[in-house]
């Protein structure tokens, strides 16, 4: 995973603040819940974290099988 190919969505909800974290090349969603006086980098630092697990424990797909 390339960190340059991840979006961030922030969204206020009260005094917390909804992060999501998006892998462009797989789609793959987080989704990390932040005190809003955190700093922008920490919680983009906290949703990373969670996606970059997250991709790890996904299981690779099948290779598709060769045609001779």
């Amino acid at each position: 995973m390339n960190d340059d190919q991840v979006l961030f969505e922030f969204v206020q909800v009260g005094a917390q603040m909804r992060v999501a974290a998006i892998d462009s090349a797989t789609g793959t969603e987080v989704v990390v819940i932040t005190p809003v006086a955190a700093t922008r980098n920490q919680m983009q630092q906290l949703a990373l974290a969670k996606l970059r697990r997250r991709l790890a424990e996904t299981p690779a797909p099948a290779p598709a099988p060769r045609l001779f």
